[in-house]
């Protein structure tokens, strides 16, 4: 039987979906409603052990059309949340995040069985968004102008000016396959809250729980028109990305698809969160048990598919033998396999995310890399976890984002050289530095070439408490609570002049 099929509650999910052989067919959700697309469905298989999940739709462009049709014309002051008072928009989605609350366990196991994500994972993910929620909700409350009395300037004196937050528009949200969900809804949120319009994307490789949680969006009083979600691939995507009447798009994902979209999408307003190659920084005066710990923690967690993930280690050569006793340690104790048996460690993705990750390990080790745990093997999308050391820095897998389950350890001889090597990068998101010595921890601070330095512990987003984002080819932009609603808002500045009201005269104390 279909494990899709015993997750989902009709009562609540079954306007998302109808049955084709016992297997779920999920629909588009475009101006209030759940249709088919005119295109064809493309399968949704788990990575757990290649098992046809459900079906969504391959969306046309006729779709893509519809979809920002509905956003531009719920756009409007007079139209949508925009038309809303803000306390109503706020009471809206509290309802959101009490369905998502209701609804978590049917959310979890799809994406454990969607993603092949840990339970713990995936449960972390759900509840992340729902505090992510609830505190976008209290920065909505801050969406204030600003009052400016011109009397401190010649030409403006006699004046004063507000500047007004006024949402952007139209706005595409992008959401990669490693937080369907979370991402998803730090995207939606801020924009709707905002008084924006969304059409929104999801992940080709896992759409299903982020369809779900629209259908609470749906629940909760969304108006009609202001969110859009539809599956669509390559040209569809093309379209939607240089569309007229889009005004921003918000994508998290790869490097080289967020530049072409940057390409693409020419005048447009851009807030892109691409790809990383954080690095670890373990100085001599480390304390090693901490380093381990905490760097098996940034490296390994959801087989290190993620953006803020460790995926290069640098450890000053002489106590590097000392570091890899402890890592080593830690790393034993992982269980790698099928996560519905309790394993830490499951699937990549795809197979192609695998087989790639396996082109990076051999190719490290063909420069003279040596493997201390792992076979450098793949089996459908699983990739046996890894640790290198010794990585030289010819090897691939010390430049490209790994995405996957390997520890990547490049010995160095100083922390000169660690900056100086983590920085020859071309991405810029994370980092961190392991040292008791608060001179060297904050000189890797200023040094770094990073959006986020951490002291002491692995990168970690997170909620987003703190605000994130990249350097150099790693995005633009900076994402956040209370960051992502500025990002979504655009000043407009009006000037009064008071001189009518007899208000604005001015009279010179001091004459030459």
């Amino acid at each position: 039987m279909n494990e899709l099929r015993e997750i989902l509650d009709k009562e609540t999910f079954g306007h998302i979906f109808e049955y084709e052989e016992g297997v779920p067919v999920l629909k588009n959700y475009i101006n209030g409603k759940w249709e088919y697309s005119e295109g064809e469905t493309v399968e949704v298989y788990s990575p757990l052990e290649d098992k046809l999940l459900a079906y969504v739709q391959n969306s046309t462009k006729s779709d893509a059309e519809r979809a920002v049709n509905a956003a531009f014309e719920n756009k409007g002051r007079d139209k949508g949340f925009r038309a809303w008072p803000g306390i109503e928009r706020v009471e809206v989605f509290k309802r959101v995040a009490a369905l998502l609350k209701e609804h978590k366990k049917a959310l979890v196991k799809t994406l454990v069985l969607e993603a092949g994500k840990p339970y713990d994972n995936a449960e972390g993910e759900i509840n992340a968004t729902i505090r992510r929620l609830n505190m976008a909700l209290e920065e909505a409350r801050k969406i204030f102008g600003e009052y400016i009395p011109g009397d401190w300037s010649e030409d403006t004196t006699g004046k004063v000016s507000i500047v007004l937050r006024e949402p952007v528009g139209v706005v595409l949200a992008i959401s990669p396959f490693n937080y369907p969900v979370y991402t998803s809804i730090a995207k939606i949120v801020p924009a709707l809250l905002a008084g924006n319009t969304v059409v929104a994307k999801p992940p080709s490789t896992d759409p299903l729980a982020f369809l779900m949680a629209v259908r609470l969006f749906d629940e909760a009083g969304t108006p009609p028109g202001c969110l859009n979600a539809l599956t669509a691939h390559g040209k569809v995507m093309d379209y939607l990305t240089s569309h007229e009447h889009v005004d921003m798009i918000t994508f998290t994902g790869s490097t080289k698809v967020g530049q072409h979209i940057a390409k693409n999408a020419a005048m447009k307003r851009l807030h892109l969160e691409l790809g990383g190659k954080g690095c670890a920084i373990v100085l001599e005066d480390a304390d090693l048990d901490l380093a381990a710990s905490k760097i098996i923690s940034g490296t390994f967690k959801y087989s290190g598919q993620r953006c803020d993930s460790i995926s290069r280690i640098l450890v000053v050569d002489r106590i590097a033998d000392v570091f890899l006793e402890n890592f080593i340690a830690e790393f034993d104790k992982l269980k790698f396999g099928d996560v519905r048996e309790g394993n830490d460690l499951g699937p990549l993705i795809s197979e192609d995310a695998a087989a790639r990750v396996a082109r990076l390990v051999k190719d490290a080790v063909n420069k003279g890399a040596k493997m201390l745990r792992g076979t450098g093997a793949c089996h459908n999308c699983y990739f046996t976890p890894t640790v290198l050391d010794r990585v030289p820095l010819e090897a691939d897998i010390a430049w490209e984002e790994t995405f996957g389950p390997v520890a990547t350890i490049i010995r160095v001889k100083d922390f000169n050289e660690a900056v100086e090597v983590a920085n020859r990068s071309r991405y810029g998101l994370d980092s961190c530095i392991f040292t008791k010595d608060m001179y060297n921890g904050w000189s890797a601070a200023k040094l770094l070439e990073t959006g986020e330095v951490t002291l002491n512990d692995a990168p970690a987003h997170g909620v987003g408490y703190f605000p994130f984002g990249g350097n150099k080819a790693s995005g633009m932009g900076r994402e956040g609570v209370g960051y992502s609603i500025d990002e979504m808002t655009r000043l407009k500045t009006v000037v009064f002049n008071l001189e009518p009201a007899g208000l604005g005269k001015t009279s010179k104390r001091y004459q030459m």
